[in-house]
C-alpha cells in the first residue's frame, strides 16, 4: 500500500461493533427499539390483516416524521460518509459548509451520525444555527451525534427519503458510498421527470466523483440513456462559494414558498410553543 493510501485509510473511523438497542419501546432521543423492525416487508405476501397492521405502521411513522418535522423550517440536507474522522479534509469542508448554510437561513439536516453528517451537523451549531438529524433504524447501532437539535429515526428508508426531500429544498453530497449514491440518484430522478422544481443537487469532493461524472456525461448521455441537458442537473465544485451561490439560487427561486410556509402551533396536538 502507497503511503498516501496509509495516510488515507488512517483518516477513516473503523466499523463500529453492534450494540444492542434499548429494551424499552422509546430509547434515548425518542429513538425507536428493535420490536419497529419489519424485515418481512419485502419478502413476499403476507396475510391480509398483517398487510393491513403493515399499513397502519407506515402510516404512522409518516405521521411522526410529519409532525417531528413541521416547524424545523426550510432545510438543506447535507450526505456523506459516517466513516471520516474530524481530520479529514472533506469532515472539515462538510463543518463549513454546514455554517454556511446556516448563515443562508437554512436549517441544516443530516442522518444525525458521526464522519460527514456529524461535520455538517456541528458547523451549524458553530455559528448558533439550527440542525436536525433523521436516521435509518440498522442492525449496527448508531448514536446520535452531540451537534443535532432534533434527532428522528425511521425503520422504513422510504419514509425517511420522503422527509428528506419535504423539508429540503437542496442536497449537498459528499463523497460516501451506497447510501449516499441512493439519495442523490433518488432526488436526480424526481427533478428529471419534474416531480420536483427548483431543487438543486451540489456535489463535493471533485476527485472523488469524477468517475461518476464522467459515466454520467460520457456513455450515459452519448447513448441516450438521459437527456443532453440532464448533466447540468448537477452543480459539481469544491468551492464553498460555488456551492452556496447554487444554494442561494434556489432560495430565491423558491422565495415565495418559504415565505408563504408559517404554521402556527396547536396546543391541540401537543404542540409547544
Amino acid at each position: 500500500m502507497a503511503a498516501d493510501d496509509k495516510n488515507e485509510s488512517s483518516l477513516l473511523v473503523s466499523p463500529e461493533p453492534f450494540v444492542a438497542p434499548p429494551a424499552s419501546p422509546e430509547g434515548r432521543w425518542g429513538k425507536a427499539g428493535a420490536s419497529h423492525e419489519d424485515p418481512e416487508l419485502l419478502e413476499g405476501p403476507r396475510r391480509r390483516t398483517a398487510e393491513l397492521a403493515r399499513v397502519f405502521r407506515i402510516a404512522r411513522e409518516f405521521v411522526r416524521g410529519f409532525r417531528a418535522l413541521h416547524f424545523v423550517g426550510p432545510c438543506v440536507t447535507v450526505f456523506g460518509s459516517a466513516r471520516l474522522k474530524e481530520e479529514h479534509p472533506h469532515y472539515r469542508l462538510a463543518r463549513e459548509m454546514g455554517a454556511r448554510i446556516s448563515r443562508l437561513g437554512f436549517t441544516v439536516m443530516t442522518g444525525g451520525g458521526p464522519g460527514i453528517m456529524e461535520a455538517a451537523n456541528r458547523g451549524a451549531k458553530d455559528v448558533g444555527g439550527h440542525s436536525v438529524g433523521c436516521n435509518i433504524k440498522l442492525p449496527m447501532e448508531q448514536e446520535p451525534n452531540p451537534y443535532v437539535d432534533k434527532f428522528v429515526e425511521f425503520r422504513y428508508f422510504f419514509v425517511r427519503k420522503v422527509m428528506l426531500l419535504k423539508y429540503s429544498y437542496a442536497f449537498v453530497v459528499m463523497p460516501g458510498g451506497f447510501g449516499t449514491l441512493d439519495e442523490m440518484f433518488e432526488a436526480l430522478t424526481l427533478i428529471q421527470t419534474k416531480k420536483m422544481h427548483e431543487f438543486r443537487v451540489v456535489l463535493m469532493g471533485v476527485d472523488y466523483w469524477a468517475p461518476l461524472i464522467d459515466f454520467i456525461a460520457g456513455p450515459m448521455r452519448t447513448s441516450g440513456m438521459i437527456g443532453p441537458s440532464d448533466v447540468d442537473l448537477l452543480t459539481v465544485t469544491d468551492d464553498p462559494e460555488e456551492a452556496v451561490a447554487a444554494i442561494e439560487a434556489c432560495k430565491l427561486a423558491n422565495a415565495a414558498r418559504i415565505q408563504g410556509k408559517r404554521f402556527r402551533r396547536m396546543r391541540l396536538l401537543g404542540e409547544k410553543p
